[in-house]
């Protein structure tokens, strides 16, 4: 923490004293933990995912769904083992695994916390995929089910929406690492693997043809969950393509093509979760996720 380069930005700074390049020091934020029902059934389940958002990113799509979260507008502070104690709590309400969203610049702390307190049920790790392989091999016995979404396939896009040009790059092989993992199910509850998300843009249908044809050439044993939830979002004035939601005419060229490649294990969202009433209400108003 004290000179960051956990991330593919290593932006070097001292996080023990300021904020890093993701917006955090090294003291965890979250913004709010609760039952999670809209994730992919085998995630949610009966009961809903125990999810925990985390604070700040190293990635910041303009479009963040999860903007002031990203941007670390909002949130509060806890130590490790607070966050063991927040595990304790999802386990005893009855969530089905412990979520852990976008998380990724809190590995060492995370770690920690799992030392204090280690989960009787599985462990999430939903994250922007752009990461370092490093971190992911520290946290790999901590964790139970890769949740990573690969975003971008062009450098071209993925700097237009996030000014990091090596997106792909990093993300490739962090997501191959991730998809090592075999899947394991118990009445149609994961226990153990994978689930590559990848959500389709408006007029960037062909990045995510190719995203699948590099997905479909790992030949991995890994989910693939393709989304058309996006809704506008974030800042996105000086982008008029993301001003709208996806239309069914691009949704449908891209589906037919995961379709047709054949991939083994794959989930497709329907086009009427693109609406805001799936998005977690983060105010401190309200004690839940949802509405």
């Amino acid at each position: 923490m004290a000179n960051c380069t956990l991330c593919p930005l290593e932006c070097g700074i001292d996080r023990t004293t300021k904020a890093g390049a993701c917006g955090e020091t090294d003291r965890i934020r979250i913004a709010k933990y609760g039952l999670h029902p809209f994730e992919e059934p085998c995630i949610s389940c009966k009961n809903g995912s125990g999810t925990i958002f985390f604070c700040g990113c190293s990635l910041r799509c303009v479009f963040c769904q999860n903007y002031s979260l990203s941007r670390s507008e909002t949130g509060k502070e806890i130590s490790p083992e607070k966050l063991a104690g927040i595990f304790r709590e999802l386990e005893e309400i009855g969530a089905e695994n412990i979520n852990l969203v976008t998380a990724s610049h809190f590995v060492p702390q995370l770690i920690r916390a799992f030392q204090i307190y280690r989960p009787n049920i599985p462990v999430v790790y939903n994250t922007h995929a752009y990461e370092k392989t490093e971190a992911l091999k520290a946290l790999d016995r901590f964790v139970d089910i890769w949740l990573p979404d690969l975003k971008y396939f062009s450098p071209k896009v993925s700097f237009r929406y996030t000014s990091r040009s090596d997106y792909f790059e990093y993300a490739s092989r962090a997501v191959s690492f991730m998809a090592q993992r075999t899947p394991v199910f118990k009445d149609g509850k994961m226990l153990s693997g994978c689930i590559v998300r990848h959500l389709v843009l408006p007029l960037n249908t062909n990045d995510s043809i190719s995203i699948i044809d590099w997905f479909a050439s790992l030949h991995s044993s890994a989910y693939f969950s393709l989304m058309g939830q996006y809704t506008p979002c974030g800042q996105i004035e000086k982008f008029p393509e993301l001003k709208r939601k996806l239309t069914k005419r691009e949704y449908n060229k891209v589906l037919d093509y995961a379709l047709s490649a054949d991939l083994p294990h794959l989930f497709a969202q329907e086009l009427s979760a693109a609406d805001q009433k799936f998005i977690p209400n983060f105010s401190e108003n309200s004690p839940h996720l949802f509405p």
